[in-house]
């Protein structure tokens, strides 16, 4: 008697890992919460249709609403087993994931579910909750922009370079150290960034439930009413001071009692991953009063930290003498004589020579040009008719002096930069304010993963409260991404232990922080292999390495994660 087999395989990858990791976090408990859907609403819930297209885009890189339903269907065995043995592909079309997106749209309860995932992963993961990180970013849009002033597709200060594409604009507050978006606002693309801070802190405020946090931005935070608004609520801020809040004049008043020698400086260290000791700036800090006068007036005191970075200030000497050089060069040129070379013809397209380039290059105040002029006779005989005649002939040189002393003073003066912050000596020292900053590029990191990993920009949505929903959705995205980073290297610091072999080509090399896009990449090439029989399906799973086994254990997971699939699912009966 013939029998007749069936062999389905499907690519399981880290689709495991990412739903076991927001399993974890409560992300589809917590959107059920916030958002219930109404009656006719059927099939699996808000929740698990979000934490599965969320499995998809971290998987794939791709937020298309229209690709999720072939991913499912080619998954389908393994998300029944692992989110409901109910999951239908009918569950992830298009339209019905559109709608979800118009429902996790409104503000107000994206704000409420944020505090709830933000009380749990603070108390679950034991979290530090003092800096807070803000920024803002873009992301474009192929589409015609808004007619209406309220839409969020505007054309405004790109920072994907695309000025002609309209856009949306993101601000995010993200939690140090590890990045986790506490706070999430999507606004119209041409609004400016500096009043989108006042909201950014006072929402960050709510979803961690907490006064006396540390917001740290750029100097677009540093407007005054911003650092009123931050003082009067009882936070304490930290950001560098532009030219408009401190001038280049008040800026040397600060520096006059350091260049005379009268005020020691205090050296910032800082220590890298292989332990050596680098110094990276010096400085020192003053008491400063400030007054609000916008609505009703408000004083108070903060710190001014003078700081001036190493690096910085030799790239800027560097440059300075470039300069010097390439104006130079350029002054010397006007003194050869020959075939092919312009010179001024007189004096005064001379001097109007030397000024348009001592301009170009910014080195008026260093170099001294004095032009020596010198007069030439020449005797030309007679030619035919011609009479025999003198001519005069001026001649001009140019000798130039490099100005050392006040070269030396410039240089004394590059690489200096204001910090502003209402923190305490005590709460936040001046070597406590400068690693704190130097660590601003986290927050980029996210705006990195948010237009990469999770495919934020281009934008395809057309529909504001769609493109707000999907926002939010990445932003839980990001946090995926954040946590599970910073579970594994927390792990991996804890237990003094190095992993091996997630580097293609460089098997050798160790780390001991590693991404968790690399991590996620280590578990490629596994799948779940169902063979249909008579006597009932075989379910087989690939078996992990032993570099795979270590990532789950770091992650707090189990090692049946991927396992349990074969044990879980359509038993023989």
């Amino acid at each position: 008697m013939e029998t007749s087999l069936m062999i389905q395989t499907e690519q399981l990858d880290d689709v495991p890992i990412l739903l076991a990791q927001m399993e974890r976090m409560g992300i589809a408990t917590l959107l059920d919460s916030h958002f219930p859907t109404h009656g006719n609403w059927s099939g699996l819930s808000l929740g698990q249709v979000a934490m599965v297209w969320l499995a998809h885009i971290l998987s794939e890189g791709d937020h298309c609403l229209d690709h999720v339903r072939d991913w499912v269907r080619g998954k389908l065995t393994t998300l029944q087993c692992l989110v409901s043995p109910d999951l239908n592909e009918l569950d992830f079309t298009d339209d019905r994931l559109a709608l979800m997106l118009s429902r996790i749209s409104a503000q107000e309860s994206w704000t409420a579910l944020q505090a709830s995932l933000n009380e749990r992963l603070i108390r679950v993961y034991e979290l530090e909750t003092l800096c807070v990180r803000h920024d803002s970013t873009t992301s474009s849009s192929f589409r015609l922009p808004d007619e209406e002033e309220e839409g969020l597709f505007q054309r405004g200060h790109s920072k994907d370079h695309r000025p002609d594409l309209p856009q949306v604009k993101i601000m995010l507050a993200a939690l140090d150290p590890l990045g986790l978006p506490v706070a999430t606002t999507v606004l119209p693309g041409n609004r400016a960034d500096d009043p989108l801070y006042i909201p950014s802190v006072r929402q960050a405020q709510a979803t961690l439930n907490q006064k006396g946090l540390l917001p740290v931005g750029d100097c677009k935070m540093a407007a005054l009413s911003t650092r009123a608004f931050i003082a009067q609520n009882g936070d304490h801020d930290l950001c560098p001071l532009s030219e408009k809040q401190l001038s280049p004049e008040q800026l040397q008043e600060y520096l006059q009692p350091v260049l005379s020698g009268a005020l020691p400086l205090q050296p910032i260290f800082r220590q890298d991953a292989e332990g050596e000791t680098t110094l990276i700036a010096e400085g020192f800090s003053r008491e400063h009063s400030c007054t609000a006068q916008e609505g009703q007036p408000f004083s108070w005191s903060e710190r001014h930290l003078v700081l001036r970075s190493e690096r910085h200030a030799r790239s800027a000497e560097q440059a300075l003498r470039k300069r010097l050089q390439e104006a130079q060069k350029a002054l010397l040129s006007l003194n050869q004589h020959g075939r092919g070379k312009r010179r001024p013809r007189n004096l005064q397209t001379l001097e109007e020579t030397v000024a348009d380039i001592l301009r170009r290059f910014q080195v008026a105040s260093w170099l001294q040009v004095q032009i020596r002029q010198s007069r030439t006779t020449q005797t030309l005989r007679r030619y035919q008719d011609r009479p025999s005649r003198v001519r005069e002939h001026w001649d001009f040189t140019l000798e130039i002096t490099v100005r050392e002393a006040q070269v030396q003073q410039a240089i004394r003066l590059l690489g200096w930069k204001v910090y502003a912050t209402s923190a305490p000596a005590a709460q936040l020292s001046l070597e406590q304010a400068v690693l704190a900053y130097r660590d601003e590029y986290r927050v980029e990191l996210d705006f990195k993963r948010l237009k990469g990993r999770l495919s934020l920009s281009p934008m395809y949505l057309q529909r504001d409260d769609r493109v707000r929903g999907l926002t939010h959705l990445l932003s839980l995205g990001l946090s995926v991404l954040t946590l599970t980073e910073f579970v594994l290297r927390r792990e991996l610091q804890a237990q003094q232990e190095i992993l091996t072999g997630l580097y293609p080509g460089q098997r050798t090399k160790r780390t001991d922080r590693p991404t968790t896009e690399r991590m996620l990449r280590a578990f490629r090439g596994l799948y779940l292999t169902i063979l249909h029989q008579p006597q009932g399906p075989l379910l087989h799973v690939t078996a992990l390495s032993e570099l795979q086994l270590k990532i789950l254990r770091f992650l707090n997971l189990p090692a049946t994660t991927y396992s349990r699939l074969a044990d879980h699912f359509l038993k023989p009966s």
